[in-house]
């Protein structure tokens, strides 16, 4: 589940209740809240995992009536995965010397990246691989929109037309400066709607799989457990094409290390990103597959749509993966509707009730 992880309940004491995790990102640094109907709790240790869905958590009741934080959705699993290593008796005991290890998704220590170690040179016209943000798995998550082109509370937006701004403005995010409370979004994926293309580039990306045949290219994405086909046979884009919430994707090399991707076809149902810039059916999107060397790949979006915006402009500039080992396994990253409306239930809901949060200035010097 991308939004909560459930606490089973370990004894029959009133001190372990069921319980949902949430975290609070309406202030810096972050803080970890654990909510349920009976009151909030606290994080006693971590006592194991089962997977990227369910963790196995030990909590104590506080002694406070405090009500519990509102928190965005699609944000709490990834944050988890390192409450597990900080808290887990078993991570300090094996990481106390070495530091904080990372696991697979069959319990597996994931090698850091190498430092000071010259890559070789990119392989001719392949970008296959298991790549990771070069900067961590945070970088890509995105939840304020676009990487190039954030809503950070500085003003920057892309060019719109009068529809275009018009249909920013009736789109309700629960993230970024934007944000709503839950029971007053309109994201589509908060219902677990697909959130297409390009916004899986420009949401959640994580750990991507590039899969490479003669006549195309398979892009895998943990978010969703989401694939597109990007045709390099010689085809074109279809003229009137189906929409299709992935759109139809065909690619050429335009050097011996860039591959050059033409996207259209998207269905216009879909968010462009997170912060819920719109899209219409004449959304063009170009992309670049730059491989810098052996272990590096450099990934860029450009939108074009002339109906919702009076120019291309830059979504992603040069997003900066890393090339991870073969036998790497990668986690599941789904969005699982009863567990969403659970989510609503217990947490989204009691906090829109509550009314708006208090609002979050800028960080200075941004």
């Amino acid at each position: 589940m991308l939004s909560m992880a459930k606490a089973r309940k370990k004894t029959n004491s009133p001190k372990h209740q069921h319980a949902i995790i949430g975290i609070n990102s309406a202030g810096d640094p972050w803080r970890l809240s654990v909510a349920s109907a009976s009151g909030p709790y606290e994080i006693l240790s971590a006592i194991g995992a089962g997977g990227m869905g369910e963790m196995i958590l030990d909590f104590t009741r506080l002694n406070t009536m405090e009500k519990p934080l509102v928190m965005p959705k699609l944000l709490i699993v990834p944050i988890l995965a390192l409450a597990i290593l900080t808290f887990s008796p078993l991570a300090f005991s094996q990481t106390a010397a070495l530091g904080p290890v990372d696991l697979d998704g069959w319990g597996r220590p994931i090698p850091p990246p190498a430092k000071n170690l010259k890559s070789a040179p990119a392989p001719f016209h392949d970008i296959s691989g298991t790549w990771d943000p070069a900067n961590g798995a945070e970088d890509g998550g995105q939840f304020s929109g676009a990487k190039a082109l954030p809503v950070d509370g500085r003003g920057l937006e892309p060019p719109y037309t009068p529809l275009g701004l018009e249909a920013y403005r009736s789109t309700k995010p629960t993230n970024s400066f934007r944000m709503v409370l839950p029971a007053e979004g309109n994201d589509p994926v908060n219902s677990c709607e697909p959130q297409g293309f390009p916004r899986e580039n420009l949401f959640q990306l994580r750990t991507t799989q590039i899969l490479q045949m003669p006549d195309k290219v398979v892009v895998l994405y943990e978010f969703g457990k989401i694939w597109r086909v990007i045709w390099t046979d010689g085809r074109e884009l279809p003229k009137d094409p189906e929409p299709r919430w992935f759109g139809y994707s065909v690619g050429k090399w335009v050097d011996d290390y860039t591959l050059l991707v033409e996207s259209g076809g998207m269905d216009d149902r879909a968010w462009v990103d997170h912060a819920g810039r719109p899209q219409s059916a004449e959304l063009r999107v170009e992309e670049r597959f730059h491989r810098v060397d052996h272990d590096h790949l450099e990934w860029t979006v450009l939108i074009d749509d002339p109906k919702m915006y009076t120019k291309p402009w830059l979504a992603m500039d040069k997003f900066p993966m890393r090339l991870l080992p073969a036998d790497f396994d990668v986690r599941e990253l789904i969005c699982a509707p009863s567990e969403s409306a659970e989510y609503d239930e217990l947490i989204g809901n009691p906090a829109s009730d509550q009314g708006p949060a208090k609002e979050t200035k800028p960080p200075k010097g941004r």
